[in-house]
C-alpha cells in the first residue's frame, strides 16, 4: 500500500514557481523570505526540523529528479559534506554573503550605490538580469534586495542539482546552511529544556526531602 499522500508532498511545484516568477519578475525573490524564516520559527518553537523533513520544496524537487526520475548518479555523498566543520563553516559563509547582500542593499537605500539590475551566482559571476525588472516599479533598495536574494537562492539551487546529479537525490541537505542553522537551534533549545526539566525534577526532590 503505497503512503498516503499530505498537501506537503507537492510543495515542490512551489520551488518551481518560485523561480520560475523571479525569472520574469524579480520582485518575487522576496517571497524565499519564507523559506527563509519559517524554519527558523518551526525549530524555535517546535524544536524540531519538521520543515526539512516535510516542508521544503527544494529537497522535493531533488528527490523527485534524482530518485523518481532517476537523473542522479545516486553515489554515497562524500563523508567530507557531513562533517560539523565543513557544514558550520559553510554556514558562516552563507551568512556572510547574506550580510553582505544586505549590507549592498543598504547602500542603495541611501543612495551611496545605484540600483545593480544583475544576479550574483556562486558570489562570484554578475549575470545580467535587467529584463526581469521595470525601471521604477519599486522603491531601489526593494529591487536590489530582490536581485541580491534571488542570485544567493538561484545559487544554492543549481549546487543542489549538481549534487543531485553526482551523488544521491538530497546530498545537498547534508549542508544545507538553513538545515545546520535549524539542527544548532533544535540542539540548543532541547538542550535548554533538559536544563529546566532537571531544575524542576531537583527542586521537587528537595522539597519533598522537607
Amino acid at each position: 500500500m503505497k503512503p498516503k499522500k499530505h498537501w506537503y508532498d507537492y510543495l515542490w511545484i512551489w520551488s518551481i514557481l518560485y523561480f520560475s516568477l523571479g525569472f520574469f519578475n524579480i520582485l518575487f525573490a522576496w517571497l524565499g523570505m519564507i523559506d527563509f524564516l519559517l524554519p527558523l520559527a518551526i525549530a524555535v518553537f517546535g524544536r524540531n526540523k519538521w520543515y526539512c523533513n516535510h516542508l521544503c520544496g527544494r529537497g522535493q524537487l531533488f528527490s523527485l529528479l534524482g530518485g523518481k526520475l532517476k537523473i542522479s548518479l545516486n553515489r554515497p555523498t562524500p563523508r567530507l559534506f557531513y562533517s560539523k566543520w565543513f557544514r558550520y563553516g559553510f554556514l558562516i559563509f552563507f551568512m556572510a554573503m547574506f550580510m553582505n547582500l544586505v549590507y549592498q542593499t543598504w547602500l542603495v537605500a541611501g543612495g551611496a550605490e545605484s540600483l545593480r539590475e544583475t544576479i550574483q551566482l556562486f558570489w562570484s559571476f554578475q549575470v545580467p538580469w535587467g529584463w526581469a525588472y521595470t525601471a521604477g516599479a519599486t522603491i531601489p533598495w526593494i529591487a536590489q534586495f530582490s536581485f541580491g536574494f534571488y542570485g544567493l537562492m538561484l545559487t544554492s539551487l543549481i549546487l543542489g542539482i549538481l549534487f543531485m546529479l553526482l551523488f544521491r537525490p538530497r546530498s545537498w541537505c547534508a549542508f544545507c546552511p538553513m538545515g545546520s542553522m535549524t539542527q544548532a537551534i533544535c540542539q540548543l533549545e532541547n538542550r535548554k529544556a533538559r536544563k529546566e526539566k532537571e531544575l524542576i525534577q531537583n527542586t521537587t526532590d528537595k522539597e519533598d526531602v522537607i
